[in-house]
């Protein structure tokens, strides 16, 4: 019971946090955008998030295009493990996934910087 409660002062919490952002122009910038002027895997979430609130799924899908496509597993995967009384599925995934899984975001943010998938930099349509 108290897993649920926290998730959910948590997804109150950043609805607040992405609806207030838009308005009072209160967003946290990326700190490794800031610093080196690259884009990092995570780039472009909050609008992504923000888009997805107000159902513009294109637009949504052209600021992070793979948060946007992964983003119902993980969702699945954290549903799971606070609504299962079992031992959550995240835990029995094999170290070989969760590498194949880190290794496809570090690729994903090397190639965002690269001019020729500049297609994959966060962008407005």
């Amino acid at each position: 019971m108290k897993k649920k409660i926290i998730f959910f002062i948590l997804l109150i919490l950043l609805i607040s946090y992405l609806f207030l952002g838009k308005y009072f122009n209160i967003y946290i910038e990326c700190p490794f955008n800031k610093i080196t002027g690259l884009y990092c895997p995570g780039c472009g979430i909050t609008r992504m998030f923000y888009s997805i609130l107000q159902l513009d799924f294109y637009q949504a899908f052209r600021y992070n295009p793979l948060l946007f496509i992964t983003l119902p597993i993980f969702m699945f995967f954290v549903i799971n493990a606070i609504f299962t009384k079992k031992r959550a599925l995240y835990l029995r995934l094999s170290n070989k996934l969760l590498y194949l899984i880190i290794c496809i975001f570090i690729v994903y943010g090397v190639l965002r910087n690269i001019s020729i998938f500049s297609f994959l930099a966060p962008c407005t349509v």
